[in-house]
């Protein structure tokens, strides 16, 4: 499907870094933030760009050229800085096919445009937009009814999501809300969503996580540490880390908690490579009453101390006591854990793999749009949950070190 992007601002919050470069072309990890993007979309087989410039818009052009170095096809609509989004989107509509995509510059959120796209024709709105849960956002919606209101003000009552881009756009429904509006074309395509959502043809995405932005200092200085490469391993702990309990029994104390070898082996082997841990884990125990959670932090304190004693860094540990029946959202297979260690921590759950030993580690993974190493000696992975990322099975960990130097582009050798 085609992507097209708004990237025609005068970016003036980033200003002075804008007064040279446009917004799109802001350096993150040592290249422009538009770049990441676009690669985001050609990784799920969009290769087709239509991009919408404007201020120092030959930038763009001079660096992205055509597209064919890169296996992509580029085109342009360029335009005066001063165009607001809706005239850049009607100056365009010759460029844009019947069904595009459509993605402001500087927005970046772990999008699978599948999902999107099956939202999208589900629902059978003109616009499907990518949202992501926040308190003061321009979005009020529920899953059970889809988007209710659109604000751009922000000025509601439980507005609890906000819009960031990523849209699925018919792109005539979409031209006939913009040409209706007064001082069409001259408007921001936020009063297009506006048009839409009051005739209830603005449908909504929501995705579980985070999104990162480049509109601010503050917030590209937040975006620029997200990108910033860490070797970063998920990693369970009952059957990864130690060895499991007996069937419905629990590790309730220190005495119980015994390692597995090959984990410890290839934990200190990747920490020479500068490998840092974060654990996730499941302790329904402590819902139910079985294990007592303060003998859990005193494990895993100990766990901690004893890696540390052999140069593996284990940066935080995050645990769901609930009960597998309560409907947590921190319970794996539910994500929450993960996007609270990627939030705290800093890193793209999209470039960083989970290791486990549980279906239920794979679903969390899949859920949290990471990579899952699948720890099995026993050959019963067969119906394991369909990941859109790296999906690997070993029979340990040390089994698996090449393959995980592979994904964080180290190669099988240091």
């Amino acid at each position: 499907m085609q992507v097209a992007v708004l990237c025609g601002g005068l970016g003036s919050r980033l200003r002075p870094i804008t007064d040279a470069v446009p917004k799109p072309m802001v350096p993150v990890a040592d290249r422009p933030f538009l770049e990441h993007l676009l690669e985001q979309m050609a990784e799920q087989g969009h290769r087709r760009f239509l991009l919408m410039t404007g201020y120092l818009g030959e930038q763009v052009e001079e660096y992205f050229g055509d597209g064919s170095s890169r296996g992509w096809e580029v085109a342009y609509s360029a335009g005066p800085a001063t165009w607001d989004t809706g005239r850049r989107l009607v100056e365009a509509a010759h460029l844009l096919e019947p069904d595009f995509l459509l993605l402001y510059s500087d927005n970046w959120a772990d999008v699978d445009t599948t999902s999107l796209l099956e939202r999208h024709r589900a629902t059978g709105r003109a616009v499907t937009a990518t949202l992501v849960g926040r308190e003061g956002g321009n979005v009020r919606y529920r899953a059970e009814v889809d988007l209710e209101a659109y604000v751009p003000t922000r000025e509601g009552q439980a507005l609890d999501h906000v819009e960031i881009g990523y849209m699925a756009v018919a792109r005539d429904r979409m031209l006939t809300y913009l040409r209706r509006l007064p001082d069409s074309p001259d408007v921001g395509f936020s009063s297009v969503l506006a048009s839409l959502a009051d005739a209830g043809d603005l449908g909504g995405h929501a995705l579980t996580g985070r999104y990162l932005s480049i509109s601010d200092p503050a917030r590209l200085e937040v975006t620029r540490e997200h990108f910033s490469g860490k070797r970063i391993l998920l990693i369970d702990r009952d059957g990864t880390i130690n060895r499991k309990a007996a069937p419905g029994e629990y590790v309730a104390t220190r005495e119980q908690f015994e390692f597995i070898p090959e984990t410890v082996a290839a934990m200190r082997e990747l920490a020479d490579d500068g490998f840092r841990y974060i654990v996730i884990t499941n302790q329904a125990g402590i819902a139910l009453g079985t294990v007592d959670e303060g003998e859990v932090e005193a494990i895993h304190r100990e766990m901690v101390d004893r890696l540390a004693a052999e140069g593996i860094e284990v940066m935080d540990v995050y645990l769901s006591p609930d009960h597998w029946d309560s409907g947590s959202t921190t319970r794996k297979p539910a994500p929450g854990l993960f996007h609270a260690a990627s939030t705290d921590h800093r890193f793209r759950l999209d470039r960083v793999l989970y290791v486990g030993d549980d279906e239920r580690d794979c679903q969390a993974a899949a859920n949290a749009g990471c990579g899952m190493v699948f720890l099995d000696d026993g050959g019963s992975s067969a119906d394991l949950p369909v990941n859109r990322r790296h999906h690997s099975v070993h029979p340990n960990l040390l089994e698996a070190v090449p393959v995980i130097r592979r994904h964080y582009g180290i190669g099988e050798g240091r």
